[in-house]
């Protein structure tokens, strides 16, 4: 049961062979790690790491703000279609 859920977690198109699950663990194990520099003192803490917890926000954020998902669409036009709406754009 557990090979068959590796077997299934490594294939997976959102997976470990593809940039859609690093990108994001790489984020985490920066903002990990900039968490644990809470404990530091200031003049210690590491401002490479500061400015790739900066900039990796900075990128996040107008990712966020920018891309439409792609459920989003077909939910909306879903909707138009089952109870006729019509959308002007």
């Amino acid at each position: 049961m557990a090979a068959s859920k590796q077997q299934a977690f490594w294939n997976h198109p959102a997976g470990p062979k593809t940039i859609h699950f690093w990108a994001p663990t790489a984020k985490w194990v920066i903002s990990i790690a900039n968490i644990a520099d809470f404990s530091k003192p200031s003049e210690i803490i590491s401002y490479p790491q500061q400015t790739a917890v900066t900039f990796t926000g900075l990128i996040w954020s107008r990712y966020s703000l920018v891309i439409t998902p792609a459920w989003l669409v077909s939910s909306f036009e879903d909707i138009r279609l089952e109870h006729g709406f019509k959308v002007l754009l």
